[in-house]
This record gives C-alpha cells, sequence and structure tokens, in this order.
C-alpha cells in the first residue's frame, strides 16, 4: 500500500489503498493512540462514504466507540477533536488532490497531527504485520452536529466588512458547506455547490488554470478581493482586485496587522522554509519575530505550540492559529483577512498596494523537477553556491535554505510528490534569472 506518507494517508483509492485497508487502518488506530471512542468527519468525494463504512467498522470492531460528524470540513474535525476532548480523530479526505483521490488526515490529543514520523509509519507496520482479532464487545456509532457550535466559534472573528465587494469560489469542495452562514449573501459565489467530481476545476488554488474563473469574476464584479478554497476547506488563497492571485506567504504579513498590536515584541510567527524573505522584514517593525520551519501540518502545528506562537502560515495556504489549537482553519483565516483589508479600505489602501507594500523581492515561485537523484541535486547546489558565495543564512531542515545578501534559494523533495521544488528570490529580476539559470544547470547535470 502506498498511501502513507509524511503528513497524512493519501492515494488513488482503489489503487495505492482500498476498503480493506481502511477497515485495518480502524481497526488498529484506538491501539495506536490509546483510546476507546475516535472522532471521524469525511468530505463529498464518491468514495469517502464506503471509506467511512470500513474504517467505523474496523475501529467497532476493535471495541472502540465512533462518534461521527457526518460531511466536514476538515478544520471541523480539528476544532472538534480539541474542544471536545477527543484523543483521535480522523477525517476523510483527499483534500486539494484530484477526484479518484481519497485519504486521511489523523489527529491526536488537541487535535496535534499524526503523521509518518510519530505514529503513521507505526500504523503501517501494524496493518501490515498485527494480526486482527475482533473484540468481544464491538463499539458503538454515534452521530453528532458541530456545525452550529463551530460557526458560533468563528463568529467571533467576524467584523464589519460591509464595505467590500468579495468574490468566492468554493471549488465545489467543502467550503461551500459554511460560506454562506458565515458571509450570507454578500459575497458573489462561484462553485459553491458540494460535489466530489469537482466538475468545474481541481480544487487546487495554487495550480493558477483552477484560479482563471475567480479572477474573471473579480474582474466582471469589480470586487476588492477574490477567495478561493481547496477541497476540504483547510486551505485558502486570495486574488487581488486587479484580479492577480496573491502568493499565500505574503498573506502572513496581512495577518500581523490583525494579531500584532502597537507595543508588541518578539511576537512569535511560524512560516515555512519556502516563505518569502519580506515578509520577516515587514513584521519584524510590528513586533513580530519569525521562525522558520519545516512544510506541512504534521510539523508547523507542533512547532507553533512549542514555541508558543501566534499565528502564522505556508505558501500552500494553510494559515496557523494559537486561538485555533495550533491548526489552520481556512475559515478563520478568511475572517481575519477580510477584516485587515476591509480596514484598509476605509483608510484609502487596496488589498494590491497593501500586497506590494509586503512584496519587495522579485520571485521564481516554486519550480518542480521530477528527478531520481534528489538528494545528490541538492548538495551539488549546495556545494556550487556556498563555495562561490558567503552566505548570511543556512537552513538544513526540509532540504536546504540557503541566504546571501542579495538573495536565496530553497531545494527541498517534495513530501507527497515525486519532485525536487526550487523556490529563489532575488532583489532584481536580472539577479533571480541569472541564479534560476545556474541552478537548472546544475540539477540537470543530475538527471
Amino acid at each position: 500500500m502506498g498511501a502513507f506518507h509524511a503528513y497524512d494517508i493519501r492515494g488513488i483509492y482503489n489503487q495505492d489503498f482500498n476498503k480493506d485497508d481502511a477497515y485495518k487502518i480502524g481497526f488498529f488506530l484506538p491501539q495506536l493512540l490509546n483510546t476507546n471512542r475516535v472522532l471521524v468527519g469525511r468530505d463529498v468525494r464518491v468514495s469517502s462514504p464506503e471509506i467511512y463504512e470500513y474504517l467505523t467498522n474496523g475501529i467497532t470492531d476493535a471495541g472502540a466507540n465512533v462518534v461521527s460528524i457526518g460531511i466536514c470540513t476538515t478544520p471541523m474535525v480539528y476544532w472538534s477533536t480539541a474542544s471536545l476532548n477527543f484523543d483521535a480523530s480522523v477525517m476523510i479526505t483527499a483534500s486539494h488532490n484530484p477526484r479518484e483521490y481519497n485519504g486521511m488526515k489523523v489527529s491526536r490529543t488537541g487535535a496535534m497531527p499524526v503523521g509518518f514520523a510519530n505514529g503513521l509509519g507505526e500504523l503501517q507496520r501494524m496493518i501490515t504485520e498485527d494480526k486482527i482479532v475482533v473484540a468481544d464487545k464491538k463499539g458503538t456509532i454515534e452521530e453528532i452536529d458541530v456545525k452550529e457550535k463551530y460557526l458560533e466559534f468563528l463568529s467571533k472573528y467576524k467584523n464589519d466588512v460591509s464595505n467590500l465587494k468579495i468574490a468566492v469560489d468554493c471549488s465545489n469542495g467543502m467550503g461551500g458547506l459554511l460560506i454562506h452562514d458565515i458571509l450570507g449573501d454578500q459575497p458573489t459565489y462561484i462553485y459553491d455547490e458540494l460535489d466530489g467530481t469537482f466538475p468545474n476545476h481541481e480544487a487546487n488554488p495554487l495550480v493558477q488554470e483552477n484560479v482563471a474563473d475567480l479572477k474573471k469574476l473579480v474582474l466582471e464584479t469589480k470586487s476588492d478581493i477574490g477567495v478561493i478554497f481547496d477541497g476540504d476547506a483547510d486551505r485558502v488563497m486570495f486574488v487581488d482586485e486587479k484580479g492577480k492571485f496573491i502568493s499565500p506567504d505574503l498573506m502572513i504579513g496581512v495577518l500581523g496587522h490583525y494579531f500584532l498590536k502597537p507595543g508588541d515584541t518578539g511576537v512569535k510567527v511560524i512560516q515555512d522554509v519556502r516563505t518569502s524573505k519580506a515578509v520577516g522584514e515587514y513584521l519584524a517593525p510590528m513586533g513580530g519575530q519569525v521562525n522558520s520551519w519545516r512544510v506541512g501540518r504534521a510539523f508547523a502545528a507542533p512547532k507553533l505550540k512549542e514555541i508558543d506562537g501566534l499565528f502564522g502560515g505556508e505558501l500552500a495556504g494553510h494559515y496557523y492559529f494559537k486561538d485555533f489549537f495550533y491548526s489552520d482553519s481556512a475559515m478563520m483565516a478568511t475572517l481575519i483577512i477580510l477584516d485587515v483589508v476591509a480596514e484598509m479600505k476605509r483608510k484609502g489602501v487596496s488589498l494590491s498596494e497593501l500586497i506590494s507594500n509586503i512584496s519587495k523581492y522579485a520571485n521564481s515561485g516554486e519550480i518542480n523537477y521530477k528527478i531520481d537523484a534528489k538528494q545528490a541535486a541538492m548538495d551539488a547546489v549546495k556545494e556550487h553556491f556556498m563555495t562561490t558565495e558567503e552566505s548570511t543564512k543556512f537552513m538544513d531542515f526540509d532540504g536546504y535554505r540557503i541566504e546571501f545578501a542579495d538573495w536565496w534559494l530553497s531545494i527541498r523533495p517534495s513530501n507527497t510528490e515525486p519532485y525536487l521544488r526550487l523556490l529563489a528570490e532575488a532583489k532584481s529580476e536580472n539577479l533571480l534569472n541569472e541564479k534560476i539559470a545556474k541552478i537548472d544547470e546544475i540539477i540537470k547535470s543530475k538527471m
């Protein structure tokens, strides 16, 4: 079974894993996390009901009880796990992946993520090697409704944004479950019907062709901001009033206007290793102290808790909050960012102007190389630049991030796909192009 990854269990259903695997995962999960009750939620993918059936059969055959919150967003599972004091939960989803995919995101006490290094690896061993012995007394399945309580929680972050024109693309994913309750009739919506076949575009807002309809809608409606969710609504991305996609890492800087108050110093903020250098430079005068860490919730949420950070984010559009049990919530991020954009508009500052105040560098965006010799290529890039230039900072977790006076690079192997990922940033477009050309030459010499 090839569905176990660094962050979660995910793959093409009936190819990378099947219903029997789902049953085994359910059976051994209570033992892995030492609990007799498991919270379970699911998205609307076509395969989710079958996975739910077999996963919960496994859990109850192990003698543990299931508490189902039904169809939901992934952050609803995180919130329910922590606020209702569960020691284990599973969200059945493949997030932003195409329709033929599905998977499971597993959390433990306090909604802390279970990744390969702290549980999924052992779970994989258990379902491969250990024997299933059905409990004498089967567990039960109870269904509860948490939607109203969750909306009540989110309402704390809803402020007056009546001066904004808003365009929203739910990608036919789980964002459509909540968005009308949260924002009402004010925005213009597209693809807000729940449909796990994703008939309009794939639910991955990082792929720009999937954002094309939102960009068009923003311009047609003269909106101040466009909002687009991924499939399970744990990620959100934005388009400015000119129809331009905003690199999600820059929105960490926008969040600073909400969380950082006059007189603050040393407020800890988390970012991933791919985040623009501009974000830390923007937040520093506001009292923010940026900490870089590994990509992915399995690493980001525990790190934010460890450093007692207030908020943070990733290039992939995840935004983490101390007040959300250190987990990521697209809806909470949306409400906070809309609040900031509305306040800026009252001051005569558009979203594009706000972003231009944050973004000060030429940025390559993420460049992917399909290569087997990932480590050799990474080492060759590191060796070349660290012997020909004087670095100002070097990070060797999650690949390499190497900073120089006028530019920096991040090069890392993907944890979920067969790619080597490169991102670079420089003080000028010419310098960026020069460095990218050299890095490209080095990587291709290892193919």
